[in-house]
């Protein structure tokens, strides 16, 4: 978890001090890739219709991405979904069905290092990226391999988290594929970080560049399976907590562990062009951030003051929502989907599956 990482920094130093000291760097390895369908369970089913596969971004990164049409004869244009860190496809078969009964086509990717995508380093539970601009490399090939040739305009993101980051940056530039974008509990600043962020971004930068990016940032294994639902900082719906970890029990390729110290160098990176204040307003695509209210990974904060220097942004908080807004009870699911209804246009709600 994000927090968790914060938590982490000051213990990577000594374990990358000691790691340096007994010569003993890993000879981590990239693109290593294995094949995997989408997974289904007894829960979770794979929604009718779906076109799955896998895009070559370079050699040796492949990412998984899925599509769906929409349910309805009418069409009102594409969601776009975009994954937070160490998640995947399936965890939005959910969230796939009711845009689809909303009259959209669907298209979905594994971001690069995690789900059933590429693995960046030899220890494939350990999620590494040298740059967020990687991720924006992502994507692109989606957008100009999946969606543009097979999904109806207009385009919408909606991203998590991580990939709201990514979002942001995209929306910056000109020719940006979306007409508008909704954004659950945006990682713009962590929280429970041991140090100031500025400071903590100080030492994974100097410790990536002594060598030691792919290097996990340390904890005890339990901390990143995330399997135990009391006390999580994720979501309070047991029912849907559960779901999500049969479908890692059923396919453990999915998961993923412990960010690496550069990963979190790279998201420090990103996260630090946020703060800028000339850099909101070049955010062109008129924005809809929803925080939780009770998030232990992000900043709620930090969320609502991006909003308030976005050129086109609102921020709404769900009150007792948990990072996870889309995994979330019922109550709180129904309040964002309020929001979305209102925020993007041409929706319409039909029974159909």
């Amino acid at each position: 978890m994000l927090a968790r990482c914060g938590n982490a920094v000051v213990m990577a130093a000594g374990a990358a001090i000691r790691t340096l000291k007994s010569g003993l760097l890993s000879a981590a390895g990239e693109g290593l890739f294995t094949h995997m369908d989408l997974v289904s369970t007894p829960k979770n089913p794979i929604p009718l219709g779906a076109s799955s596969g896998y895009l070559d971004i370079r050699k040796g990164v492949r990412v998984r991405y899925a599509s769906w049409q929409s349910a309805l004869r009418e069409r009102h244009g594409t969601v776009c979904i975009f994954p937070g860190r160490n998640e995947f496809i399936e965890k939005y078969f959910e969230v796939v069905g009711e845009l689809r009964r909303r009259g959209f086509a669907v298209a979905v990717l594994d971001w690069r290092g995690q789900g059933g995508s590429s693995r960046l380093t030899r220890g494939q539970m350990k999620g590494h990226v040298r740059d967020f601009a990687d991720y924006e490399e992502d994507l692109n090939h989606f957008m100009k391999g999946v969606v543009l040739p097979d999904c109806p305009m207009p385009y919408y993101a909606l991203a998590h988290s991580m990939a709201a980051t990514v979002l942001f940056n995209t929306a910056t530039k000109r020719g940006c594929w979306f007409s508008r974008m909704v954004m659950t509990a945006p990682m713009v600043r962590l929280v429970g970080l041991p140090m100031s962020q500025g400071l903590c971004a100080r030492l994974t930068d100097g410790l990536t560049l002594f060598g030691f990016g792919r290097q996990a940032v340390p904890g005890k294994p339990e901390q990143w399976t995330g399997d135990v639902f009391e006390g999580n900082p994720l979501t309070s719906d047991r029912e849907r907590f559960y779901r999500n970890a049969a479908v890692l029990e059923a396919a453990p390729g999915l998961a993923v562990g412990p960010p690496t110290i550069g990963w979190l160098n790279a998201a420090f990176e990103a996260m630090a062009r946020l703060k800028d204040e000339k850099y909101a307003p070049r955010i062109r695509v008129p924005s809809l951030l929803v925080s939780a209210g009770d998030d232990h990974i992000v900043s709620s904060k930090a969320i609502e003051d991006l909003a308030s220097r976005l050129r086109a942004g609102s921020q709404l908080v769900l009150r007792g929502s948990r990072h996870e807004i889309l995994q979330e009870r019922d109550s709180i699911r129904e309040q964002f989907w309020a929001a979305f209804d209102a925020f993007i246009p041409g929706v319409k709600l039909s029974k159909a599956s």
